[in-house]
């Protein structure tokens, strides 16, 4: 008989012992490896979104705030300005270009962003890779709209389809501006950050359905059209800034100016996408440790109920042990049994909990998409999962050293007399 199948038999012979055990270490390398992946996929993607944007102006409570808003689409701004700052600012010399968007109404629970015409040909998502189509055209009318790859997905849009948005998120009861239908023009490739999920409506198609409601409202029998748009009805809920500088250079010597010359504005909130999401890590960042420390401890915990399992059946396997001792098997093959035998209980573990992560990075990207609009490639870093393999078994390893030390000082004599 060989050692593995001495440890196969041993494993299947107390089988609910076996599987509570793998399940323990298999929770705890799950938890660990989920908060480690998702620690890092959840900084990238972060880091994505604000594309070639340099700054972002404005009327919310906080830059942080304004930047989960606006370029992450956690919620609709609740403050707007008139359209006139951002044309002040496209005018200001240190200035590249300045976009107008506008939030506040959805599609089937997908947010929308109202933009100009030049939106697409200046901001870049992810910087260096613009926006491209994966069908269909570029809007040539203000009731054309583009559809992000995951918002298409979702909804089963295609190109020449008729959609009514609605104001405000539609889980929440907002009204439907069905008076004023779009055509979906075009359905863009994906991105990988959260403008996927987003519908791209015009700001000319925004202002005209929000000028028909109040002005219905006001008993105002004139209604709205592109050309009696009245300015207070050009309102912009956030402007996408990006410096002007050489040739080449991602950061213009003038942003710092630039940035100060804004601020001084009370009325206006000035964010620089990188330094909030920066600042967003920093405010976190004790909790994600606290979180990985428990992750620890339950990996920890894991393995003292390995040690446990193994010393509490070394009763029971007296006999076992001196029958093998009985056939020739020495003291240390013994020893080496039972430590193999601790250290395959946390390899199985460590590959169910590979296994556990991979759906849980994939569940927890869902979640944080679904609840705060962020795109997250929901992947396991195969470091982590190499670490991770090798320290379960090495702490099943050490969690098996005490039973194998009793089955090395096994009585084999005491051991049959006492079962005869």
């Amino acid at each position: 008989m060989t050692d593995f199948s001495i440890i196969r038999r041993s494993l299947t012979g107390r089988l609910f012992s076996t599987v509570s055990t793998v399940l323990t270490v298999a929770v705890a390398v799950g938890l660990m490896l989920v908060l480690l992946s998702m620690r890092d996929a959840g900084r990238r993607a972060l880091g994505r979104g604000s594309g070639n944007m340099h700054l972002l102006v404005s009327a919310d409570s906080s830059p942080l705030t304004s930047v989960l808003n606006a370029v992450f689409y956690a919620r609709a701004p609740a403050r707007a300005l008139p359209l006139a700052r951002a044309t002040a600012l496209a005018e200001n010399p240190m200035v590249q270009w300045a976009l107008p968007v506008a939030q506040g109404d959805s599609y089937k629970g997908f947010p929308t962003l109202a933009v100009s015409r030049e939106f697409f040909a200046r901001f870049e998502p992810v910087a260096g890779e613009p926006f491209r189509l994966a069908a269909g055209r570029m809007p040539d009318d203000d009731f054309d709209v583009i559809v992000g790859s995951e918002a298409a997905a979702g909804t089963g849009l295609k190109i020449g389809d008729e959609l009514v948005v609605t104001h405000g998120i539609s889980s929440e009861g907002g009204h439907a501006h069905d008076e004023h239908p779009y055509t979906v023009a075009g359905i863009l490739q994906p991105t990988g950050t959260a403008h996927d999920r987003a519908v791209f409506v015009s700001l000319v198609s925004t202002w005209i359905m929000h000028a028909d409601d109040f002005r219905r409202k006001n008993a105002d029998a004139q209604r709205a059209t592109a050309e009696n748009l009245r300015e207070g009805e050009k309102l912009i809920t956030g402007i996408y800034v990006r410096g002007k500088g050489r040739a080449g250079s991602d950061t213009p010597a003038t942003l710092p100016m630039l940035f100060n010359q804004l601020r001084s504005d009370a009325t206006l909130t000035v964010a620089s996408p990188g330094q909030q999401i920066d600042q967003l890590f920093t405010i976190v960042g004790s909790i994600d440790k606290l979180f990985i420390a428990i992750a620890a401890v339950v990996l920890l915990s894991s393995a003292v109920t390995i040690m446990l399992v193994m010393h509490n059946t070394m009763e029971m396997r007296k006999r076992q042990i001196a029958v093998l001792r009985v056939l020739g098997a020495s003291r240390g093959r013994v020893f080496t049994l039972v430590l193999t035998e601790s250290a395959v209980l946390g390899l199985l573990g460590a590959v169910l909990g590979v296994a556990l992560a991979v759906g849980g990075v994939v569940l927890t990207a869902w979640a944080v998409r679904v609840q705060l609009g962020l795109v997250i490639q929901p992947s396991v870093e195969p470091m982590w999962v190499v670490v991770l393999l090798g320290g379960s078994v090495v702490l099943a390893s050490l969690a098996g050293v005490l039973p194998a030390v009793r089955a090395y000082r096994t009585n084999v004599l005491g051991s049959l007399r006492a079962v005869g």
